[in-house]
Order: structure tokens, then sequence, then C-alpha cells
């Protein structure tokens, strides 16, 4: 008999398995779907399938006819005597015996470069695909997602194919062959001992099945909590340095030590299920191999049975004990591979927050007027932005945007870039509502600097070239010198083939800003949108760069979000925010000549207090204009 496999495990208790049936019917839908996603992958590949499928079955019919050939060869040993008639008969029964085993060595190469093909063909789609969904959905969307656990993600979906593919077309599908097989041929040698193997085989896989439903929201928790406890490490890891500056390292390691606690449970949960389960499969075993040896026995004592016959049944159920022993260790990997692909196959079925609309249009900007009408935007229903917003910006415009921390200027930015989409009203470029746009052409339309720029971690030449993915080297450098980014450029052993590091990290904060600058110079959009563009620079480098930026905004439309007001003076019009509102608008004197936050502000910076305002606390600059 075939010895079931053995894990150490604490208690497993019948309770741990019960999940609301809410969540049970989510995870059904979810591997439902997951399977129709495979299967409709998988038949792109018609005739590595067809191969797939011919060498499987004739591997079964080598392990089903060998057996058969040791049968009459046994016999012919025990009831022959050792003459040469003998010895020819049984030289030519085992030339059936190897051509039997020839079949089964050539079926098993045949199906096995078609698997293959099958699987490193449909991993590599489910991999596209699963890229191509969760690169489409919104800001908002990754705003609230873990970088490691979405990677993880993607990795699982594809795999988990591999494991599933390959436990159903090398474990299910052929045991299920083999063993209808054997039932077949030992029904006919003996009816009585057929029946028996196949009620005890119905009453197997029963089992089988039914514990598999049982164990399938426990293995989907265990799912759930690797991706926590993933994204959990790759959060402290991408923050390592945040840890280490405020002093965090033994919080985020309790932190990280409470979700690998929460991983083991569920760990411990499936591992105790899965013993709990062999415990009743290896008593059947036993049970059955005791019971068909018995009954052959009985069968031979009266005539009906030979001694090749034994042989036959103990083969055929030696190699059943070693396919089922196989299909509940693949059982539990494929509920995890189900589990695992079920993560993924969510998001895919999650519809996208931003998305174009059937007739989308491609945006052509010939003026750069920008226009919001009567907008309205909130995140949730008690969280409100704007309302009734109106703004006109005309063509080749350069404003600046001002006001205090939440008034909403970093919004108007985002929504222009159709990173949310209003709840009311309408964003127009020339007139064109951008939502009937096409995403990429709205953002093609617009150069963005944002107040902290995040680079690839590829080489400097990429990371500018991204601006305009088909510019010439020399164009790239171009850029880099106006944006004054060539000089350090240049210090660096590897130049522009130097590569940043994750999130640009090797760069200093005005190596990667001015990166950023180069990189929307080499874009040349018609509208131009800066989000403190010029923060994170040092005096000297800040005035190169409003050089740069001048350049740059000629014949645009500007929208700039600044604090340092050095950096919006020139603009043609500022306009201060205030709840979602445009409170006041006018020139950078006109503003000076008016009561107001504008005035406070440069009273601040300009190292003094407003008169009549000096007996209160002043406001700082982080309390006036602070970033949304």
């Amino acid at each position: 008999m075939i010895p079931e496999p053995r894990r150490s495990a604490p208690r497993f208790s019948f309770s741990a398995l019960y999940c609301p049936s809410m969540e049970k019917k989510k995870t059904i839908s979810y591997a439902k779907r997951t399977l129709q996603i495979y299967l409709s992958e998988a038949v792109k590949y018609p005739w590595a399938f067809t191969f797939m499928v011919i060498g499987l079955v004739g591997l079964q019919v080598g392990y089903l006819v060998a057996p058969l050939y040791l049968r009459t060869f046994f016999n012919l040993l025990v009831s022959h005597t050792p003459d040469a008639p003998t010895v020819h008969l049984l030289l030519t029964t085992l030339g059936f015996i190897a051509a039997a085993y020839f079949v089964e060595w050539f079926s098993r190469r045949v199906f096995t470069f078609s698997l293959i093909q099958v699987d490193s063909g449909v991993m590599m789609r489910l991999y596209n695909r699963a890229f191509d969904n969760l690169i489409r959905h919104s800001h908002h969307f990754f705003s609230n997602q873990f970088a490691g656990t979405l990677t993880r993600r993607v990795s699982k979906f594809a795999n988990a194919f591999e494991t599933i593919c390959d436990a159903i077309f090398m474990q299910f599908v052929p045991t299920a062959l083999f063993v209808a097989g054997a039932i077949i041929i030992l029904f006919l040698r003996n009816h009585v001992i057929g029946l028996i193997l196949l009620a005890w085989v119905v009453l197997f896989v029963s089992f089988q099945i039914f514990f598999m439903k049982l164990q399938q929201p426990v293995r989907q928790r265990r799912a759930e909590e690797d991706s926590r406890m993933v994204g959990s490490l790759a959060d402290a890891i991408g923050n390592q340095s945040t840890i280490t500056l405020f002093a965090g390292v033994s919080f985020e390691t309790k932190r990280f030590h409470n979700a690998v606690a929460s991983w083991q449970r569920a760990v411990q949960k499936v591992w105790n299920a899965d013993e709990y389960s062999w415990t009743v499969l290896g008593f059947m075993m036993g049970a059955i191999e005791i019971i068909m040896l018995y009954g052959a026995l009985v069968f031979w004592e009266q005539g009906l049975l030979t001694v090749g016959d034994f042989a036959l049944i103990q083969a055929y159920l030696l190699t059943t004990f070693d396919r089922l022993v196989m299909i509940n260790r693949d059982l539990r990997r494929f509920n995890e591979a189900f589990a695992d692909a079920g993560e993924m196959t969510e998001i895919i079925e999650t519809p996208l927050d931003i998305g174009d609309t059937k007739n989308a249009k491609s945006l052509e900007v010939s003026k750069g007027v920008v226009e919001f009408s009567n907008v309205d935007f909130k995140f949730s229903d008690s969280r409100s932005i704007m309302q009734d917003f109106n703004l006109s910006i005309a063509g080749g415009e350069k404003v600046a945007l001002v006001g205090p921390s939440g008034a909403g200027k970093s919004t108007i930015t985002k929504l222009l870039l159709r990173l949310y989409d209003v709840t009311g009203g309408a964003v127009r470029i020339d007139g064109q509502n951008i939502r009937e746009m096409t995403q990429a052409s709205v953002r093609d339309a617009i150069a963005f600097v944002p107040q902290e720029p995040i680079l690839f971690h590829r080489t400097l030449m990429e990371n500018i070239r991204y601006g305009k993915r088909d510019a010439t080297d020399e164009e790239v450098i171009d850029a880099a010198k106006r944006a004054h980014c060539y000089e350090f450029i240049v210090q660096t052993p590897e130049g522009f083939n130097t590569f940043v590091g994750e999130r640009g990290i090797r760069l200093s904060g005005g190596e990667r800003q001015r990166v950023a600058i180069a990189r929307a110079i080499l874009k040349n959009a018609p509208i131009l949108v800066l989000d403190e563009a010029t923060s994170s620079l040092d005096s000297e480098s800040e005035a190169l760069i409003q050089d740069a930026l001048r350049k740059l905004m000629e014949g645009k439309t500007v929208i700039a979000i600044a604090h340092r007001l050095s950096t919006i003076m020139e603009m043609d019009r500022i306009i201060v925010i205030e709840n979602g509102k445009v409170a006041t608008t006018g020139t950078h004197t006109e503003l000076l000549a008016k009561e107001g936050i504008y005035k406070k502000l440069w009273s601040i910076q300009a190292g003094g207090f407003i008169q009549g305002d000096t007996e209160k606390a002043p406001l700082n600059n982080e309390e006036l204009l602070d970033a949304d």
C-alpha cells in the first residue's frame, strides 16, 4: 500500500472550516470566472492541445496494457514447464510488454512537449492580460493598494494556471482514464472485483470533493493573509528611510510579526484540514487492498481467477493508490491556485474607475483653452471637495493657484489630468469635454511636473525620453541641457546610461526634479502643469530652472501650484482658491493691493507683517499654501 504523506500540525477543528456563506459565494464566483479566463486563453493553442490529448490517451493505454501482458507472463510461468515453446511464448509476451512501455514512453514525450507549449504560452498571455488590466486602473485604485501585493497578485495569477493545468492534465484526467480502464478490465475478468473497485473509487472521490469544498474558504483566507503579509513587507522595505528616521524599527517589526502570525494561523488551519482528511483516506486505501485481495483469493479457490490475476489486481491497485495520493496533494495545490488566482480575477472583474467612453474621440488642441464649468467633485457622500466650481483659463495664459491646505488646488490639476472624474459639471479643453475624449489623448496634451517626481529604475536617458518615447538621443541631451541636469549627468561614471535606482533613489531631490523638468521640456505639450516644480531645488538650481521654465512656458497654457511667490510673480494671473471655489484673482501687483491671504503670505515671505495685524500670530507658509 502507498503510505500517505505526513505533516506535523496542531489540532484541527471542523468549526474553523466554516466561513460566512457570502464569502463562499464570492470564492466560488471568482473560481468560476478564473476558469473561464484560463479556458479563453488556452483554446488559442488548438494544435498543442490536440497533441497533448493524443499523448495523454496513449500514455494511459500503455499503463493499462502492460499489466495485462504481465498477467499472461506470470500465468505462463506458473502453468507451463520451461521448454522451448514456453520460452518462445514468454519472449513474445515480453516483446508485447516492451511495446507497451515504448508506447508509454513515446506518448509521454508527445504529451510533455505539448504541455510545455500550452503552459508557457498561456502564462505569457495571462501575465500580459493581468498587467494590461491592472495598469489601466485609476490613480485612486493604486493609492489604496500596496505595490508589493499587486505585483504578487499578477505573478500568482499566471503561475496558478501552470498549477491548475498540470493538476488537470497530469493527474485528474489521466487518473480518471486509468481508473476507468482498470475497472472495466477487472469487471471483464470478474464482475464482483470490478464492482468493488468501482464502489470504492466513487466513495473515495466523493469524500475528496466534499472535503475540497469544505476547505476552500480556509485556503482563500490563507491566500489573503499571504498577500497581506507580502504587502506589509513591501511597504516597510519601500519606506525604510522613514522607518529609520522616525525610530520606527520596533514598531514596524511588531507590525510585520503580527502579519506573519495571522498568516501562520491561516496556514495552520489548511494543514490541519489536510491531515484530518488523510486520517480517512489512508484507512480507505488500506481497507480496499485487503478487501480486493481477499475477494481474489476466494475466486481463485473457485478456479475463477489465476495467479496472473493477482499480479494484475495488485499492479492496478498500486498505480491507483499512487495516482490518488498525487491527486490528494494536487487537490490542495489546485484549490490554493484558484484562491491565489481569484485575487487577481477580482481586480480584473472590478470596473475601471476612470475609463474611455464607447465612442471616445482623440482630443485636438489648437489654443489650449481650459474651462471648469459648474464642476462638482467629492470622494464620498461625506467628503465634498468642490461644488459648482467655475474657472476659465485662456489659451496661452499662465496662471498660478494658491490657497490653504485642502482648498482644492491639487484637485484641480488631477481633474484636468483625469486622475479623477468630476461628479458633476464638465472640464473642457478647447471646448471638448475631456470625459468624451480618450484618456491617452488628454494626457498627451498635458506635460506635468509633480512636486515629488518619481523615476523609473532605468537609465537617465530612458527616464528623460519618457516624455517623448521616439525622441533621438540628441533631443534628450538638448532637453537635459535646457533643464540644467546635463551638468550632473555627465559627471556620473555612466553618463546618460546611469541607472537611477528604484524611484530615483540614487539621485538627490533637486536632481530628480530637474530630470522631471527635462522630461516635460522634451514632451513639449501645449498645456503645462507645474506642482511646485522648484520645491526641491537649492537657490542656485532654482535660478537656472526658472530660466528654463520661462522658455518652456512660451506659447503654452500654464497652470502652476507654488508656495514660493518668486516662482509665480510673473504669471499672467494668480487665482486664490478657498473651500473649493475661486476666492479672488489678479496679478501679483493687484493682489498685493488687496487685503487677504496673498498679501499676508507676501508680507511673511518678505520678512514683515501686515500693519494692523502685528498683535496676531502670523500664519506660516504651510498653513497658508500647503499642498492639498
